[in-house]
């Protein structure tokens, strides 16, 4: 009797330090810089009680209001100033059924916001002299002319450049629906009994004839992102995803980034779970077995995505990442003055800027949103404001247009504080208070 209560014992005391762990996790083996001075790894070293700040729960009753009103499981909000982390949170549930509290430092699926780190890719081997935005693509010249590339329908793809597809002009039709999330269709198209490669994904799009030329008005183009994935991996000679973290991220102070996996047991650690609008309504499997499956988990290729839509981060993370980009004094911009002002200023009216969704002439106002089933992000960067990185893991019947809820909800929300409390930065270090 007396060994079953030792063993309780031992087993509360074991959970509570797990619990422990989990609020405020630290670093999984620290990583060290060339100089051998240890990193500051963010999503080890922020919690949600570093900002429970008096001065926000006006602000973050608005927010939960808000998530109960859109049936919203978790989501987290990061905010900045001045290149400054001054906060960072989770909200509601990483796990419903483990009621388990969405932590700042989780990782989610960013959908479509995923692009911007793909653009950045391409801006850095344009700085690296390996690349130019004005390459073409396909073709006997172009980047990509593997064999597998060159079967194509249309005697204008030769002329589809890199700064085409940055921008959401190369013409791709969507005729035939988007590609990227039709993955058992084209099964059935193509006359397999697998899924197909993300070259054989190109290839399909490549046998339809343009629905423009090559530099004609902008059509929003998932696949267009993926072949820039391509690119990059042709380019530099890696894998698009050691190559981004390598030389992208990890210079930006982004050690958490990483591209998604399909389903539930493949998580990563500290990614959670993710819920659809419609849990019934199960899809054929991405994979070609037949099986029905949630679109989060098995219906849709997530990882298959590649840098149209795979990353996984925090909203801290991401915000990171927005720092060092920006061209403002603080934290070091991984990409030139140039290379910043190319992405950011379309060159006709109507164009998408590289990466980002929309920009206002107007304030030099950015936003990058991102959308599929399981999850929502949306991205506001203020040059002269607050701004915000805010990813939910579940989504909404509305659909793409949500993010615009989104990005209206948190405007209002930050209304709600009229002053905001003295922090240090959380980009660079944790309260002294709460270490105490």
């Amino acid at each position: 009797m007396q060994r079953y209560k030792l063993f309780i014992v031992l087993a509360m005391l074991i959970t509570g330090i797990a619990l422990t762990i989990r609020s405020c996790q630290t670093t999984e083996g620290e990583l060290l810089s060339d100089d051998g001075a240890p990193i500051y790894r963010l999503n080890d070293s922020i919690c949600n009680v570093y900002c429970d700040f008096q001065e926000t729960e006006r602000m973050e009753r608005y927010i939960r209001n808000w998530m109960a009103r859109y049936n919203i499981r978790g989501a987290q909000l990061a905010i900045m100033q001045h290149e400054k982390l001054i906060y960072a949170k989770g909200f509601g549930y990483a796990d419903t059924a483990k009621e388990q509290q969405l932590e700042s430092g989780d990782i989610m699926r960013i959908a479509s916001a995923s692009k911007l780190i793909t653009a950045i890719g391409i801006m850095k081997l344009c700085e690296e002299g390996k690349l130019s935005t004005e390459s073409t693509v396909f073709g006997p010249d172009g980047i990509l002319n593997d064999s597998i590339f060159r079967d194509y329908k249309d005697k204008r793809v030769p002329k589809i450049t890199v700064h085409h597809l940055l921008n959401h002009t190369s013409g791709f039709s969507r005729r035939m629906g988007d590609p990227m999330f039709r993955s058992a269709d084209l099964i059935r198209w193509t006359g397999r009994n697998r899924k197909l490669t993300e070259d054989e994904v190109i290839a399909f799009q490549l046998g339809l004839r343009l629905r423009d030329n090559p530099g004609g008005s902008a059509q929003y183009s998932n696949i267009g992102y993926l072949v820039l994935s391509r690119v990059i991996e042709k380019v530099s000679g890696m894998t698009y995803e050691d190559y981004m973290r390598k030389h992208v991220l990890e210079p930006a102070g982004c050690y958490d980034m990483q591209i998604a996996r399909n389903f539930r047991h493949e998580k990563h650690r500290r990614e959670v779970t993710y819920y659809g609008h419609a849990p019934e309504d199960l899809i054929e499997s991405y994979d070609g077995s037949g099986l029905m499956r949630e679109r989060e988990y098995g219906g849709h290729n997530i990882e298959g995505l590649q840098g149209a839509g795979a990353w996984v981060c925090s909203a801290a993370e991401l915000l990171r990442l927005v720092a060092s980009i920006d061209g403002q004094p603080g934290v070091p911009d991984i990409l030139t003055k140039e290379s910043i002002a190319k992405m950011n200023t379309p060159l006709r009216t109507g164009d998408f800027p590289y990466g980002w969704a929309r920009m206002q002439a107007k304030g030099g106002v950015m936003t990058r949103t991102g959308t599929m089933s399981g999850t929502s992000a949306y991205i506001k960067s203020r040059p002269n404001g607050l701004s915000y990185a805010f990813i939910t893991n579940t989504s909404s019947y509305r659909g793409a247009s949500f993010t615009n809820r989104i990005g209206q909800m948190i405007d209002n929300a930050l209304t709600r504080i009229k002053e905001w409390p003295e922090t240090v930065d959380l980009f660079t270090e944790t309260p002294k208070q709460v270490e105490n």
